[in-house]
């Protein structure tokens, strides 16, 4: 080894061994061939591709150096995704204490600079402009979002293309299954009855409304910003033989008709809503709702406050070292989550009734591990459709977010709101036994005792 290089290891080999104190659960592979091995099983590998790649990765603000340099390749990680960013709990341990964080500042400014220390990852951004969650601007950061393309989506979907949560009950452990029980379970939760009218707001490319109007026997209307979803909705919802029975409309949730609906369901949109309109999202839904009516919401939250790992040093500092994921920003820009306790707070406030809350974090982390499986069985197809950087950027965004699920950092909560009719009349059974009964038993009471629950 030339004694450049063997030097340059060195260093990284010290950084390393500071920020990742023994006994560590991957192994390092430098762009030399070095290899730095685990301790005990290998559970994944970090690869650094480029000597200064290290110095890359911890630039400060440290989460958005991180993301982009694996996104653009200065670094990898082989096996699982998710488990390798347990790394960034590491340096959040390391810099909780002043002593350590110095001491491994002083490691990071010695390390081998690369042939191209830029920015720059390759993946598309979004840029946009107008008042956050104005109508304008929340219809181009769906478009940034959704033009990658419906044949890009198809690659990690599910075959209804149901882009939330799967439910993966006893049982299930295939993605297509898991879909399907989930647009079950959201149905049982709506006590939907053959011959009432279901609104799906964000209905992406229809599944949910084409498994209701399918098993369930309602007709229905589901509304996207996406043109690209619209279209290939429209073409499934014909493919399936329901186009008398539903409808799929391009249009925003403000513009929703007035007392047109017996039941809503809201899978996967709320979370892009933002704080200061969910007020008025709440609103044009119960205006939407007849008397009686309930609504499923259902969506990502954000976790209430949580012990600061970095306390000891100050505010400002904190900010400087860690930034803010770009990860978000970059796949769908002006996401905004709130914990599940505010939101239920608005609706009531609002005039819904709270009548169930679910949540089923556990659930998504496993149904992004399998986006992340089937996109990565899908590589090549994928690069070509989108470009290898914007490959990379997904799979991490996928991963990151499996790990704030398994971490309780996000949650993702289903919401069982009620518009109670006339003298507080709302059409639910006093049990919860209905949802979990036998399929047989539960399509006789959804098609044949309707009455009961109507009565209510």
């Amino acid at each position: 080894m030339k004694r450049g290089v063997a030097d340059a290891v060195e260093r990284c080999t010290r950084f390393l061994d500071a920020v990742f104190p023994r006994p560590r659960a991957f192994e390092v592979r430098l762009w030399d061939g070095t290899v730095l091995p685990a301790d005990g099983a290998v559970r994944w590998t970090m690869v650094v591709n480029d000597p200064g790649g290290l110095r890359r990765m911890f630039t400060p603000p440290l989460e958005p150096a991180l993301s982009d340099a694996y996104v653009s390749g200065a670094v990898d990680a082989q096996g699982d995704l998710t488990a390798c960013l347990e790394v960034v709990d590491e340096v959040r341990r390391v810099l909780a204490s002043p002593g350590d964080a110095l001491r491994a500042a002083a490691l990071w400014r010695a390390l081998p600079r690369g042939s191209d220390d830029g920015p720059a990852s390759g993946a598309a951004t979004a840029r946009l402009g107008g008042r956050s969650h104005s109508r304008e601007r929340d219809r181009a950061a769906v478009t940034h979002h959704y033009d990658l393309g419906n044949d890009f989506y198809q690659l990690f979907l599910d075959r209804r293309m149901v882009y939330s949560c799967g439910y993966f009950a006893e049982g299930v452990s295939d993605l297509d299954t898991a879909q399907e029980r989930k647009l079950d379970h959201v149905c049982r939760k709506l006590r939907l009855r053959t011959g009432e009218r279901l609104l799906d707001v964000g209905c992406g490319w229809g599944g949910m409304l084409i498994w209701a109007a399918s098993h369930y026997g309602v007709s229905g209307v589901g509304i996207t910003l996406s043109q690209r979803q619209e279209e290939l909705a429209r073409r499934r919802v014909e493919e399936a033989g329901l186009a008398g029975q539903v409808e799929i409309r391009r249009m925003d949730y403000r513009d929703l008709e007035p007392a047109s609906f017996d039941k809503v369901s809201s899978i996967g949109m709320f979370e892009h809503v933002g704080r200061k309109q969910l007020p008025g999202y709440f609103a044009a839904v119960h205006a939407a709702l007849r008397p009686g009516g309930l609504f499923l919401n259902h969506g990502v939250s954000r976790a209430g406050a949580r012990p600061d790992l970095l306390r000891p040093l100050a505010a400002p500092f904190r900010a400087l070292l860690l930034g803010k994921t770009n990860l978000t920003r970059a796949v769908f820009p002006d996401t905004e989550l709130v914990p599940v306790s505010e939101v239920n707070a608005v609706a009531e406030a609002g005039g819904w009734e709270v009548r169930d809350v679910e949540n089923l974090r556990e659930h998504y982390a496993e149904t992004l591990r399998h986006w992340i499986s089937r996109l990565e069985r899908n590589e090549e197809e994928a690069v070509a459709l989108v470009g290898r950087p914007t490959y990379r950027l997904w799979k991490l965004y996928f991963a990151a977010s499996a790990r704030w699920f398994d971490t309780a950092r996000i949650n993702l909560c289903q919401t069982l709101l009620a518009r109670p009719g006339e003298g507080g009349g709302v059409a639910l059974p006093r049990s919860r036994a209905d949802l979990y009964a036998p399929a047989a038993r539960h399509a006789e009471a959804v098609h044949g005792r309707a009455d009961d629950a109507r009565a209510a």
